[in-house]
């Protein structure tokens, strides 16, 4: 089998998959949605980060692909619905890389509260500015959480370590760890905190939350992060505010339009701003999280092909069945419709097969069922499954 690796994975990705008999081809760029069909031919594993979008149109040009591994946090540039009705399973890293986010986060409060770029800056420039004016300890200050997800949660952990009183909103019900403040909208966070920092998920209806609206209610002189996703903020909006002084330093880690490869052209209405942190989507570009990430997907994308494991699978229904000593294991995708497994089960009866074990697994619309037979199932067996109107897809494992 034969899988195609974009966009720099880390090595240990390539390991984990050659050392369970892949052919590896590994790629350092991001593809676009024809270089991408094109690279697709015969391939069945795609491994990707954030910069390869796996659209609808691929999916049904290359809908023999056994599943995509997302190397990363966030799934959005992949349309799940598409992959799900192909047959595709997807999997992503959703912890590897949330203390990696976390860490740039408090480096950044830290780093815009003291002003430290622009000290930086004046030194480089060979002024010596020895001040305290505007510089400011981080303990004390008030912190509010946009999104209180796994790295939201994890920052308000170590914002309350370092002193600070943190606020958070989320639009799920979400506990609060430490001393943490849920407010019950934005509006009610943003009057009450000076620093503000964005981590939700890449939903379309989150794309905007925050423009002009929102930076003038924001408490004057606030700090403003999104390490988040670029299209979650008006740029223009909020180089303006830190012009007039409504906010004082911005840290910005994702943007709505991204180069493809390392060394490209980068532009944006915030450069050149004093107090103003931009970096290159490398919230959670850690050797430590990267080597976790390739480990923990890798891992993820062989145990489905081998063993039909979907254990944290963002689209279709999650299994982990123990493996046996049977013959055959049978892996089933199909729709979730009533009686679907006993149709199954009487075409396997019909065929003379023994099964060992079954388990089954709903999620939406798709159903997923794992068989292990004492003997291996016949070609015609299996074609008549594969034939069955509710099959989405077939495997023998």
């Amino acid at each position: 089998m034969r899988a195609l690796l974009l966009e720099n994975l880390h090595p240990l990705a390539s390991t984990v998959l050659g050392d369970a008999g892949f052919d590896i081809e590994t790629r350092s760029g991001a593809l676009d949605e024809d270089e991408l069909i094109e690279a697709l031919e015969g391939v069945d594993l795609l491994g990707i980060r954030s910069k390869t979008e796996v659209t609808a149109r691929v999916l049904e040009a290359r809908g023999d692909l056994t599943a995509i591994g997302a190397f990363c946090i966030g799934t959005n540039q992949i349309d799940l619905p598409a992959a799900t009705r192909a047959g595709i399973a997807v999997f992503n890293a959703p912890f590897s890389n949330t203390r990696s986010v976390v860490e740039l986060a408090i480096a950044d409060i830290i780093a815009m509260a003291r002003r430290l770029t622009v000290r930086d800056k004046a030194l480089h420039d060979g002024i010596w500015d020895k001040s305290a004016a505007g510089s400011h300890e981080v303990r004390g200050r008030t912190l509010g959480i946009v999104g209180y997800g796994n790295i939201g949660s994890q920052l308000s952990v170590v914002a309350e370590m370092l002193g600070m009183k943190v606020f958070f909103y989320d639009v799920d019900d979400k506990l609060a760890l430490g001393n943490a403040t849920r407010c019950s909208s934005l509006a009610e966070l943003l009057a009450a905190v000076e620093t503000v920092t964005l981590h939700v998920d890449g939903r379309a209806g989150n794309a905007g939350i925050f423009g002009r609206e929102q930076f003038a209610m924001m408490k004057p002189r606030s700090l403003f992060l999104n390490l988040s996703r670029g299209f979650l903020v008006d740029y223009d909006a909020l180089a303006d505010a830190v012009r007039s002084g409504q906010v004082a330093g911005a840290a910005v880690d994702v943007f709505p339009d991204e180069p493809k490869n390392r060394g490209d052209h980068f532009d944006s209405p915030l450069r050149g701003l004093d107090n103003v942190i931009l970096t290159p989507h490398v919230g959670g570009s850690t050797e430590e999280a990267q080597e976790d990430i390739g480990r923990f997907v890798g891992a993820k994308l062989r145990d489905y092909v081998h063993g039909g494991v979907t254990s944290l699978s963002v689209n279709v229904p999650t299994l982990t069945p123990e493996r046996t000593a049977s013959a055959q294991r049978i892996a089933h995708l199909h729709a979730n419709t009533p009686g679907v497994l006993a149709r199954a089960n009487h075409v396997l009866a019909e065929a003379g097969v023994n099964i060992e074990r079954q388990v089954l697994a709903t999620r939406g619309e798709c159903g997923y069922a794992v068989t292990d037979v004492a003997a291996p199932v016949s070609p015609d067996a299996l074609a008549r499954l594969g034939a069955m109107d509710e099959t989405i897809r077939l495997r023998t494992v």
